[in-house]
């Protein structure tokens, strides 16, 4: 049985998205029960030199809608990362699962070997559809998944492996 790049990509971000979803609003619930001040846990790190809480999520969503899109041949939607609270960003992932849900399972038919050119840093880069989601896409997103749900656990917010999972 082989599977479609459209089964293989927009299923799997929308089930981490609402895992991050999930933990944050378990955050949300523990700041208010507890008092403890929203802005430190949003602006919380692993270390000084990596992202806040706050920008780890916005990378997850941008990783998912991002190659999404360009899986289905669309243009990247571009927005601007202005959250400063929890509903603030549990809004934003809302909307990254609407945008991968909403997107057209057909055009995804041939991604796999579509060419998908990337600019990082000023330099163009090109590779395949399913190498990019495979080796860059699904990697980084993972990635800011488990560090969003890292710096939740770090500063004593109860979130488990099932809420990092979500739902399946």
């Amino acid at each position: 049985m082989s599977i479609s790049i459209h089964q293989a990509s927009v299923p799997v971000f929308v089930q981490g998205l609402k895992g991050l979803k999930g933990v944050l609003t378990k955050a949300a619930a523990q700041v208010e029960a507890r008092k403890w001040d929203p802005d430190a846990l949003l602006k919380a790190r692993l270390f000084p030199d990596m992202f806040p809480l706050i920008r780890q999520a916005q990378i997850a969503t941008d990783f998912a809608k991002g190659c999404a899109a360009r899986l289905a041949g669309e243009e990247v939607p571009a927005w601007d990362d202005t959250e400063t609270s929890f509903e603030q960003l549990i809004a934003r992932i809302d909307r990254a699962i609407a945008y991968v849900e909403g997107l057209d399972a057909d055009a995804f038919t041939g991604a796999e070997d579509r060419d998908i050119t990337l600019v990082r840093r000023g330099e163009t880069s090109v590779v395949k559809g399913l190498a990019y989601l495979q080796t860059q896409a699904q990697p980084n997103f993972f990635f800011h998944l488990t560090t969003a749900y890292a710096i939740l656990r770090a500063n004593g917010v109860e979130v488990g492996k099932r809420d990092f999972l979500g739902a399946a």
